[in-house]
């Protein structure tokens, strides 16, 4: 049997017990964030959209807009399900250059910005980055079993692999 899936939007995040499927559809220069606890049976996924409110010039309205709101609240969320902080392990999927071509050359592009200010946020909580699928010129889309700890990352250029 299929486990419920419930889509990820951007700027939003979601936490779910097995058995469940969190999805993120078409990561560009956004990050997905997925974190898991394997004895707890918890985990969540987070679409980031941006590396810091300044960037974005806006006030944190959705906790998932951010890495630094992202990751925290990721956090509190899943030891709220029963997880335990030591246990977390996290993975990074998205932060694609999707428009390198048309930026100067040496340009940080946004995808990398977005991954660089997720990995700082995770190092800060202590959470360990255990794989990623990060970067290129090509979108991507993730789908995370709660319940197995699978992740599986499709894109059209290079179709499913496992995370």
């Amino acid at each position: 049997m299929t486990p419920p899936s419930r889509l990820v939007a951007i700027a939003e995040l979601e936490f779910a017990l097995a058995p469940a499927t969190l999805t993120a559809l078409g990561l560009g220069s956004c990050v997905a964030v997925i974190m898991h606890d394997p004895v707890a049976s918890a985990g969540g996924l987070a679409h980031v959209l941006l590396p810091s409110p300044s960037v974005g010039r806006a006030r944190i309205d959705s906790p998932g807009r951010f890495a630094p709101s992202a990751v925290a609240r990721m956090v509190e969320g899943l030891i709220k399900l029963g997880a335990a902080q030591p246990r977390l392990t996290a993975r990074l999927v998205g932060g694609a250059s999707m428009f390198a071509a048309l930026q100067p050359p040496g340009t940080i592009q946004m995808g990398e910005r977005n991954v660089l200010a997720v990995r700082e946020a995770l190092h800060r909580h202590r959470i360990r980055l255990i794989g990623e699928e990060v970067g290129g010129e090509f979108g991507r889309s993730v789908s995370f079993d709660v319940g197995t700890g699978r992740v599986l990352v499709t894109s059209y250029q290079h179709g499913a692999t496992e995370l």
